[in-house]
């Protein structure tokens, strides 16, 4: 159901003024950080209120999750880890405005995008555990591996909707279309530009989507840019729309619209979410020697999860049962996660030989000889 406002959203800081219309040129916002729902004239989506529940259910889970993934590295059990904290509802807006046939590329942040496609959480943690010999299927879950090289995987998704554009795959409901997901560091990176280049020249049905947490590791955003970041689309041929990406309604329809806009044969979107990395870049980044605490604070009061949790109770969509229903359930799953994480077994060393080719080949099948019979010469060996 609509429950419409007649408030308009207000722009954040860096963003385009008011056009004098009552909304702001090319920034979508449809639920204020005060939970107070806002209309847009471009963007419009009918939400019930299970769905609205659903998402604010997702929000709180993947922060538990998070939160419970960087602990882990804290305390030795991960290697490394890139915390999505700020960034929730950019990830699950958008995740959830995925179809089924889409495809989505990631970095390796897109912990939120992830669990909307059905993934098991514990893949990526058997990755930075350094105990899993490459993840997902990303053709069964249409979610690619993570990619740890700046930029790299834009190119990939621009290469891959090309090819749903040769395979004639597009032009209806039915048609598919492909997300790529990187930050505004990524902006800087020769591949990122390459993509935009071939994705507009071949009108390929994939969106960008830059989720702008206003820093490159230690690079602040003014450091970086001159323009927003989704004006950068025009030079290239294609629209920009910068969203408000700690409003998880918006930023699910924008990316909605932009994905179903490509499906039909129209060509690519960039699309700016413009939110804010509440924690480090990784677990090895000490954010405190490059941001101060009063920046960390202002960004607090447009916390995600807290918005769409005022609006649930505001109209009455949601009680306090409710809510501490979807905390104790995120807890329990955060915790089975732990549990899970620190069972995962070593891995057998010979199965990276069954991830070169589909169907091997006899120098693979020779070279996993050798390596058998070396590693059966150290059986029974003292150590």
């Amino acid at each position: 159901m609509t429950r419409a406002s007649s408030k308009r959203a207000a722009p954040p800081s860096g963003a385009p003024e008011s056009t004098g219309t009552g909304t702001t040129a090319d920034f979508v916002q449809l639920l204020t950080p005060d939970g107070e729902r806002v209309s847009h004239p471009d963007y419009s989506v009918d939400f019930s209120d299970d769905e609205l529940r659903g998402l604010y259910r997702d929000l709180v889970t993947v922060r538990k999750l998070d939160a419970e993934a960087t602990a882990l590295q804290r305390q030795g059990e991960l290697g490394i880890w890139a915390s999505l904290l700020g960034q929730e509802a950019a990830q699950v807006g958008s995740g959830r405005a995925l179809r089924t046939q889409d495809m989505a590329f990631p970095t390796y942040r897109e912990h939120g995008v992830l669990y909307c496609r059905g993934i098991d959480p514990i893949m990526p943690l058997g990755l930075f555990r350094g105990v899993d010999q490459g993840g997902w299927d990303p053709i069964a879950n249409k979610f690619g591996i993570y990619t740890i090289v700046i930029g790299a995987q834009t190119l990939h998704a621009t290469g891959y909707a090309m090819g749903i554009a040769m395979d004639g795959k597009m032009g209806t409901d039915d048609g598919e279309a492909v997300i790529a997901y990187f930050g505004d560091g990524a902006t800087s990176q020769g591949d990122v530009n390459e993509a935009f280049i071939f994705a507009s020249v071949y009108n390929s049905p994939i969106v960008f989507f830059c989720q702008n947490n206003q820093y490159a590791i230690s690079e602040p955003l003014q450091r970086q840019t001159k323009v927003p970041l989704y004006q950068r689309a025009s030079g290239f041929g294609f629209p920009g729309v910068r969203v408000d990406g700690n409003d998880v309604l918006a930023t699910y329809a924008v990316t909605r619209a932009a994905l179903d806009n490509a499906r039909h044969g129209n060509g690519p979107t960039l699309i700016e979410a413009y939110t804010y990395r509440m924690g480090a870049h990784t677990t090895s980044d000490d954010p405190t020697r490059y941001r101060v605490a009063s920046e960390v604070e202002e960004w607090q009061a447009k916390d995600p999860i807290s918005r769409i949790r005022k609006l649930l109770e505001r109209e009455g969509i949601a009680d306090e049962a409710f809510f501490t229903e979807v905390d104790a359930q995120a807890r329990v799953e955060a915790v089975a996660l732990r549990e899970r994480v620190l069972s995962l077994p070593e891995p057998d060393p010979s199965e990276m030989f069954q991830h070169v080719y589909p169907h091997g080949s006899p120098e693979v099948d020779e070279q996993a000889a050798k390596f058998a019979a070396y590693h059966a010469s150290f059986e029974g060996a003292q150590h």
